[in-house]
C-alpha cells in the first residue's frame, strides 16, 4: 500500500516531518493522538524527540511505542493530494 519511511524529523508541538521511500514527504500531528500506556510517555517532549526508524521503515520510540507506515503514508498523502 504505502511505502517505508525513510527519514523522521521531530517538530515542535508533537508534529514529525516524514520521508518516504517513494519520495512522499510531509507533516503528521500526533499531539491528539498521545494517550494510552504506550503513547502517553511521549508527552514528555525529550522522549518525543527521540523518534527513529527501524529496520523495517516504521517509526519508533525507547519505550516501545510505534507506529506503522502505511497509516502514515495515507494520512500524508491525503495532506498533500487534496482536492484545490
Amino acid at each position: 500500500m504505502g511505502s517505508k519511511i525513510v527519514n523522521v524529523k521531530p517538530l515542535a508541538n508533537y508534529r514529525l516531518r516524514i520521508d518516504f521511500e517513494d519520495g512522499l514527504v510531509g507533516e503528521v500531528d500526533l499531539s491528539d493522538r498521545l494517550t494510552g500506556p504506550m503513547f502517553e510517555p511521549l508527552q514528555d517532549q525529550k522522549l518525543f524527540g527521540q523518534v527513529s526508524v527501524d529496520q523495517f521503515g516504521a517509526i519508533r520510540w525507547p519505550n516501545g511505542a510505534d507506529l506503522a507506515p502505511d497509516a502514515l503514508y495515507l494520512r500524508v498523502k491525503g495532506r498533500v493530494e487534496s482536492p484545490t
